[in-house]
């Protein structure tokens, strides 16, 4: 099991953890319904993280993923994207 899922994508662009990518240390998955999403969004004026896009996935809240194993994200990367920061690597068991 990994433990340390990297945000390989993020396409959010009115994020301020977005700045050619993930910027945040670490980024918890959440939401609810049928879509998962980045619950570290922050749509501000500003850019702030890290210097570089190296986001990972900090968290992950939806119990019901497929790779999520004691709130722990198993994949090896996921993929952000949309004005709702969707969580595209989510998937149902």
């Amino acid at each position: 099991m990994s433990t340390t899922s990297i945000v390989k994508s993020c396409t959010t662009t009115a994020c301020s953890f977005n700045d050619g990518g993930c910027t945040a240390l670490a980024i918890t998955v959440g939401g609810s319904g049928a879509k998962a999403t980045c619950t570290t969004f922050i749509a501000l004026d500003a850019r702030a993280g890290l210097s570089s896009p190296s986001g990972q996935v900090g968290a992950c809240k939806r119990l019901e993923c497929v790779h999520n194993t004691d709130l722990l994200c198993t994949a090896a990367e996921i993929a952000v994207a949309g004005d709702a920061a969707e969580c595209l690597t989510y998937e149902a068991r």
